[in-house]
């Protein structure tokens, strides 16, 4: 796909969520939802499959470059919040999938991405990559509450 704008929107009732209280509720904005983290002491880890076309020719399936993911921090800062980006490559039949690190850079760093606040972090590849049929990459925060918790909603 030679489409240099190409994008997609992955809404976040298709991520996955571990530890913590999510649910669906509307946007900030009239007419927009999103999926709302309730306050808890605890670290919470949401997963966002990056779900693009792939092929099995090379240079043929899209070519990542970046994902953006739109949040807003409502109330009392995080400890942290950390983005992971991996990319799995697909086992053969009886062979197990093989994780690897991604290297990127974080538009947002680390202290301003937890603010109180509207945030756009843009996850940038260091090497951007044609995606095979045989891999797919996750993108995953982990996000301490730290003591007294914190609320967030995940737009996409």
């Amino acid at each position: 796909m030679n489409n240099t704008h190409f994008s997609q929107y992955i809404p976040p009732k298709l991520w996955s969520y571990v530890t913590g209280t999510f649910t669906e509720a509307a946007g900030q904005v009239a007419g927009t939802t999103c999926i709302h983290r309730a306050a808890a002491n605890e670290t919470s880890v949401v997963t966002i499959p990056v779900m693009v076309p792939s092929n099995s020719v090379a240079l043929q399936g899209v070519k990542l470059a970046s994902i953006e993911v739109d949040y807003e921090v409502l109330t009392a800062e995080p400890t942290s919040i950390t983005w992971t980006l991996s990319k799995v490559v697909r086992g053969a039949e009886g062979a197990v999938a093989v994780v690897s690190a991604v290297t990127k850079t974080d538009a947002v760093a680390a202290a301003a991405a937890k603010t109180v606040d509207q945030h756009k972090q843009v996850i940038t590849l260091s090497t951007p990559a044609f995606i095979d049929n045989d891999e797919y990459y996750l993108l995953q925060a982990s996000i301490v509450a730290g003591a007294g918790g914190n609320t967030m909603d995940f737009l996409g």
